[in-house]
C-alpha cells in the first residue's frame, strides 16, 4: 500500500483535529484587594492587576488544551475604573480562539465594593498561549467552538486580532494580514 502525500496527510490531522467547547475553558477567578496589593493612593497596583489576569488567563487555557502553557503576547489592558483596598475582584476568563498551537484568552475584570452594593467592569483584555510539551516545544491544540452570540463574536474577530499582533511583532507582512485588509477596505494594487 502506498504512504499517503504529505499534503493529504495535514488536510487529514486538521479535519481530525480535536474540538471542544469554548464554554469548557471558563474560569473564574476572585481576589480580596489587600493593603500589600495598593499603590500609595490605595488603588491596587496595574502590575497586580496583570499578574492576577496572566495566572486566570494560563488555568483557562490549560483547561482547552490539557497542556502546559505559556504566555505568548499580552493586548492592550484598558483599565477603565480604578480598584480600591478592601474591593472584592472578580475575574473571568475563557478561551476564543485556538489556532494550531497558540490559544488567545479574553479577560474581564469586575471590581464590587459589597458593603455599598456597588459592581464595575474594570478591565478587560486578550492574552495569548501557545501549549508546550515537556521540553518547550510548542504542540497541537483542541479547535475551539463557540456556541454562544458573544463567543461567536470573539471568535469571528480573533483571526484580526492574531494578525495585528503577528504585523506589530514584524512575523507577518502588513500586506499577507487579508483579515486587516478587509476592516479597512484596503484594495491591492495592479501593477501593469
Amino acid at each position: 500500500m502506498d504512504a499517503l502525500p504529505l499534503s493529504l496527510c495535514k488536510d487529514l490531522r486538521t479535519t481530525m483535529r480535536k474540538q471542544k467547547k469554548v464554554s469548557e475553558s471558563y474560569v473564574i477567578m476572585t481576589e480580596l484587594v489587600l493593603p500589600n496589593d495598593t499603590n500609595t493612593l490605595h488603588n491596587l497596583m496595574g502590575g497586580k492587576m496583570m499578574h492576577w489576569m496572566d495566572i486566570v488567563s494560563a488555568i483557562a487555557a490549560q483547561k482547552h488544551s490539557n497542556r502546559i502553557v505559556v504566555t505568548a503576547s499580552v493586548d492592550n489592558v484598558s483599565f477603565r475604573e480604578s480598584i480600591k483596598l478592601g474591593n472584592v475582584v472578580t475575574l473571568e476568563a475563557k478561551v476564543t480562539r485556538a489556532f494550531s498551537s497558540s490559544m488567545e484568552v479574553h479577560i474581564v475584570v469586575y471590581a464590587e465594593d459589597i458593603p455599598s452594593g456597588t459592581k464595575v467592569l474594570s478591565n478587560q483584555a486578550f492574552f495569548t498561549f501557545v501549549a508546550v510539551d515537556q521540553s518547550g516545544k510548542a504542540i497541537d491544540v483542541p479547535e475551539a467552538i463557540p456556541e454562544t452570540e458573544e463567543e461567536i463574536k470573539l471568535y469571528d474577530g480573533a483571526l484580526r486580532r492574531r494578525q495585528l499582533r503577528l504585523v506589530l511583532a514584524g512575523r507577518m507582512k502588513p500586506s499577507e494580514a487579508n483579515e486587516l485588509k478587509s476592516i479597512f477596505d484596503i484594495k491591492e494594487s495592479v501593477q501593469g
